[in-house]
């Protein structure tokens, strides 16, 4: 008997124990912010470590920082295929995917990072923009506070200093307003830049004070126009098999620390370092000049707001016809998320 029992015992805690493994779970994320970066340290693997104890410890998070997984522009369907399981990236990487998204992007809807990620974020909970990530399980949105411009040799005063000069642009939306100002625009994604400047193949950028940090760019650029044209929007998603493969207490984990809560937190890590990458400037002596409201002084404003009928008109002639309902809906979004 005695023997009998001792046999159960040890085959009821066999079975737990294959249970317990069978429950563990790696997911792999993919993003392109270097490792060192606060974006990396103080989102990403905050959320991976709070998931793991939200989970207790039945979740795993692997960080592929740096592209170390997948390119920044093929992130999107990188998850969406799984060979990440977790994909953080830039809408405007993947050009005309995510278009109603994209309206987050233009001038005037956001005035900093914690006020666009709560209007991205704002926008899919409400059902404007949920059916471009269909594909995927959405985690979080969030976005960069305003991205400017950054030059080399170039003292950008109006928008026709900009003439002939060779910009990189973050996205398609942005491209079309530098061209308005007379710029060339150049994609490329974020992590090539450096070497680009260095090889004069750009003249300047436009980034957010944070991607200056972030890249090291200031170490590249000595002139910069603070002038508000652009918002870089970004996704945190899931593979949907991987998501629905795990056990609803694992599931439970995952939905904890998705939404407004996690939009919110990459907007205050954003702005912190805004405030930081425009410090650095500061400090090594760049020139910066300051256009607090560009929709509404007469050098900037055309541009501007022919930059933003261009894209709006624009996906109304692709038979987006709910376009202008969403970028209202934006603007409405900026009143209240600016007023919490």
């Amino acid at each position: 008997m005695k023997r009998t029992l001792t046999c159960m015992l040890t085959l009821s805690l066999t079975a737990a124990a294959v249970s317990t493994a069978q429950a563990e779970t790696t997911l792999r994320m993919s993003h392109f912010w270097p490792g060192a970066s606060s974006i990396n340290e103080q989102v990403f693997e905050a959320w991976a470590n709070q998931v793991e104890k939200d989970s207790n410890g039945s979740l795993q998070v692997e960080n592929y920082p740096s592209q170390t997984l997948s390119q920044a522009d093929e992130t999107y369907d990188a998850t969406v295929n799984g060979i990440a399981d977790i994909g953080i990236t830039a809408q405007g990487y993947t050009n005309g995917r995510f278009p109603l998204s994209q309206i987050v992007e233009l001038p005037g809807v956001a005035s900093s990072a914690p006020e666009g990620a709560c209007v991205l974020q704002t926008l899919y909970n409400d059902g404007k923009i949920d059916q471009e990530y269909k594909d995927s399980h959405v985690l979080f949105m969030f976005t960069t506070g305003p991205g400017y411009i950054h030059t080399r040799e170039t003292d950008v005063q109006k928008p026709s200093d900009l003439e002939g000069l060779r910009i990189r642009r973050p996205t398609a939306v942005a491209g079309n307003i530098l061209k308005n100002m007379g710029a060339e625009p150049v994609g490329m994604p974020a992590p090539e830049i450096y070497t680009s400047m260095q090889r004069g193949v750009i003249d300047g950028l436009s980034f957010p004070w944070e991607g200056m940090k972030t890249f090291r760019l200031n170490e590249l650029t000595n002139y910069h126009t603070q002038v508000p044209f652009y918002t870089l929007i970004f996704v945190a998603t899931m593979n949907q098999n991987a998501y629905e493969s795990l056990t609803p207490e694992q599931q439970q984990a995952i939905d904890e620390n998705s939404g407004m809560k996690w939009a919110k937190k990459a907007g205050e890590v954003f702005a912190a370092d805004d405030k930081a990458g425009k410090q650095q400037a500061k400090e090594a002596g760049h020139t910066i000049r300051v256009v607090e409201n560009p929709l509404q002084e007469s050098a900037w404003e055309k541009p501007l707001k022919a930059g933003i009928d261009q894209y709006l008109s624009g996906l109304e002639a692709r038979g987006l016809e709910q376009a202008r309902d969403v970028y209202y809906a934006a603007l409405e979004a900026s009143k209240a998320c600016s007023a919490k």
